[in-house]
């Protein structure tokens, strides 16, 4: 069974870090490209960071660039996103998805809760 498992996230003060995974099972990482979403209460999903398959390209929004870091672990088959700096305006879901050869994967995580608060 194909699963993406996100976790890592939780409560934080703002000028925070967290990281969160994105670790697989049923399918090898490498071969995909995968990003980083979010949802925040009342708001649609919002592209946030994405790492291609090919040459580990990394891609970030405006919102999180220099604060965010994406990176892939192969050996551990999972994709992190280092946040650092975390403001109130991150508090989200983050969820991952898997895309290969521009197809998403019909496949959901349960997410993981962001709360960035003092």
């Amino acid at each position: 069974q194909v699963q993406l498992v996100e976790s890592g996230g939780g409560l934080v003060q703002p000028g925070g870090s967290l990281r969160l995974s994105c670790a697989a099972s049923g399918i090898d990482l490498k071969y995909y490209a995968i990003a980083w979403f979010r949802q925040a209460p009342g708001k649609g999903p919002e592209g946030v960071s994405s790492i291609s398959s090919s040459d580990g390209s990394t891609a970030y929004a405006d919102s999180v660039k220099g604060r965010f870091t994406i990176s892939r672990d192969k050996a551990t088959n999972t994709v992190y996103l280092q946040m650092n700096d975390l403001k109130p305006e991150d508090t989200a879901v983050y969820y991952c998805r898997a895309s290969f050869n521009g197809n998403w994967l019909n496949i959901w995580g349960q997410g993981t809760q962001v709360l960035v608060s003092s």
